[in-house]
């Protein structure tokens, strides 16, 4: 029986991070000439995983949402795994946009993944869904580096990571 090697995709946002440049993107806010005397919030409910962003109008709730992903990249957060809901009108006139975090990869991902592996032409090569990641196994570690360089290639919305490699 020979030893088969394996390694986990996932697809993770450090929520620290995120709170850290949540307050950056705070800070900057008031302190910026264009939102002075005006309605520009930033809230992060780290137990649900969303940001809620509340503004005047359309122009300055795209403002906001630069300052946000300005504010991400800088702290190496993926804003690949941002979902952008729909903005919708609140209290005042205002507008509210709230962005939600993807953290693990869905079914519906997991199995996008495991069909471009298996189109991939790779031999051997095994995929299955646990849960919120996907599993890797094949017998040589030469085959495993060519379907995360053949996975780092194709697009499924999110930042995959690789890891607990083995």
């Amino acid at each position: 029986m020979a030893k088969k090697s394996t390694f986990d995709i996932t697809s993770e946002v450090d929520l620290q991070e995120v709170d850290n440049a949540v307050n950056q993107g705070r800070k900057e806010v008031g302190q910026r000439y264009d939102f002075k005397g005006t309605t520009a919030e930033i809230d992060f409910d780290k137990e649900a995983g969303t940001l809620t962003l509340l503004a005047d109008d359309d122009y300055r709730l795209k403002s906001l949402v630069d300052v946000v992903e300005t504010k991400l990249v800088r702290r190496g957060v993926p804003i690949r795994n941002l979902d952008f809901g729909d903005v919708q009108p609140a209290s005042a006139g205002k507008v509210r946009q709230v962005v939600r975090l993807q953290q693990g990869i869905s079914t519906e991902k997991g199995k996008e993944i495991v069909k471009e592996i298996k189109s991939g032409g790779f031999k051997k090569v095994q995929a299955q869904i646990q849960e919120d990641q996907v599993r890797v196994q094949a017998p040589s570690i030469d085959e495993l580096q060519a379907v995360i360089k053949h996975l780092k290639q194709t697009d499924f919305g999110l930042e995959l990571q690789f890891g607990n490699f083995r």
